[in-house]
């Protein structure tokens, strides 16, 4: 049985995000969110579940940071709620929503864990959506000014920000696919705010920069591996346009300044409208790119494929099935999406800044949870992330999603992700067998195959 040692100081942690596990939806001066409004929405989410409670993270935070210690982990990305912040997205700051985020900071740095903040993961206030959102240029300005809110309160203990997480869900699946909020079927929207997006991205950026803010700041994308379904021209065209959207359109756009150009052109209409200055304020130096990796996809030429016209098949390893929110497994997408990326831009620093799977957990009688495939996904994926080190890619660390089990946007409670159970009728935390696994890992700074 060989051991995989890996760089000293390499960053172990576990992500989760505000929607996710805060709960206390409205509670000590909070504002909506879009996810409020969404989920309170019948027939939005699965089994009409909502974030107003989830793992009640907002009240149980020193437990949940106590778990977090005991098992090692070095660092613990989470996201703020703007809303809880800026009940009304810009203006008035709400004292006890910046508190709790001081209050969090505080308590991980007593136990040693360096806390990772990710600015926005998807709860845009819904004060600003009904000013138009993303799609409304002024939200550029309106971010950067809550953005440095943050940084003057918690830069002197916080030296690593994200902007955003997965600015292309907030987009494409936001608004084009619409089946997380706002929940806007119209693509030519969603291209809008995707570039507005990535523009406010670079606001921020600019902001740190000016304000002589110590520390590093990047962006989380999520990235799939493409492959064409065959060697076809219309295969390989159909998997470019595929690629090219889910990752291509930020990556190109964030460290070459532009779009890419077969994808615009397919666009036509839909393109987002670019101002002179837009690419230039997008295309800024930054510290990292944070990488979440879940998936694999073979991609064919398919007429009746959308707009895209292509049709997108998840690739999984014969002994590995599918996940119960039906990805596959393939390890070895993860190496070739960092040197793909890697290869193309020549990428300073790289985050995994979330991977895991929902796996069918069956806990016992006391809730313990015996999940050895996770602990099998984890493994297979660490010793691809150490393969890519290897390569020559400058992998930083692996943030594991998630910490706890949480509110799984439109899938709602049903699917599992945590490495710790959470009895969402009781509150009560169990760690699984995957966190004493991970506890090993950390501790030993690597792994086992």
């Amino acid at each position: 049985m060989a051991f995989y040692h890996f760089p000293d100081g390499f960053l172990w942690g576990a992500a989760a995000s505000a929607y996710q596990i805060e709960g206390a939806w409205n509670a000590d001066g909070k504002g909506e969110g879009i996810w409020d409004r969404f989920s309170h929405r019948t027939g939005n989410i699965f089994n009409d579940d909502n974030g107003d409670i989830a793992c009640d993270h907002y009240h149980h935070y020193p437990e949940d940071v106590l778990l977090a210690s005991r098992m090692g982990i070095k660092a613990y990305r989470f996201s703020v709620s703007w809303p809880r912040v800026l009940p009304n997205g810009k203006g008035r700051v709400n004292a006890a929503g910046l508190d709790f985020y001081e209050r969090l900071v505080d308590k991980l740095l007593e136990k040693e864990i360096q806390p990772v903040v990710t600015l926005y993961h998807w709860d845009l206030p819904q004060a600003i959506q009904d000013l138009g959102g993303w799609e409304n240029r002024d939200t550029i300005d309106w971010f950067a000014e809550y953005a440095q809110i943050m940084f003057d309160r918690l830069s002197d203990r916080v030296r690593v920000w994200g902007t955003q997480n997965e600015p292309r869900v907030a987009a494409f699946i936001g608004y084009g696919a619409a089946v997380m909020a706002p929940g806007i079927p119209d693509y030519s929207r969603a291209f809008q705010v995707a570039h507005h997006l990535l523009m406010a991205h670079g606001n921020t950026l600019k902001v740190f920069r000016q304000g002589g803010y110590q520390g590093e700041i990047g962006i989380f994308i999520d990235s799939e591996n493409v492959m064409p379904a065959s060697s076809s021209e219309q295969d390989e065209l159909a998997a470019q346009r595929y690629y090219e959207m889910d990752t291509g359109f930020f990556t190109d756009a964030l460290f070459l300044g532009k779009y890419p150009p077969m994808l615009i052109d397919w666009l036509d209409l839909i393109a987002p409208k670019i101002e002179p200055g837009d690419m230039q304020l997008i295309n800024q130096p930054m510290d990292f790119l944070g990488v979440n990796y879940y998936r694999s996809m073979t991609v064919s030429f398919d007429q009746d494929g959308g707009f895209l016209k292509c049709r997108a098949s998840p690739m999984t390893l014969p002994m590995w099935g599918y996940t119960t929110v039906g990805w596959g497994v393939y390890p070895s997408g993860l190496v070739k999406v960092l040197t793909n990326i890697n290869n193309r831009y020549s990428v300073k620093n790289f985050f995994i800044s979330e991977s895991g799977c929902a796996t069918n957990d069956q806990p016992d009688d006391a809730g313990y949870v015996e999940d050895v495939e996770r602990i099998d996904y984890l493994r297979s994926h660490f010793l691809a992330a150490y393969q890519a080190i290897e390569q020559g890619i400058n992998l930083k660390g692996y943030f594991v999603w998630s910490l706890l089990d949480n509110f799984e946007w439109h899938h709602g409670y049903e699917p599992r992700f945590g490495l710790i159970r959470v009895d969402y009728s009781t509150q009560k935390r169990i760690p699984k067998k995957s966190y004493y696994w991970y506890r090993d890992v950390i501790a030993e700074n690597g792994v086992f195959n």
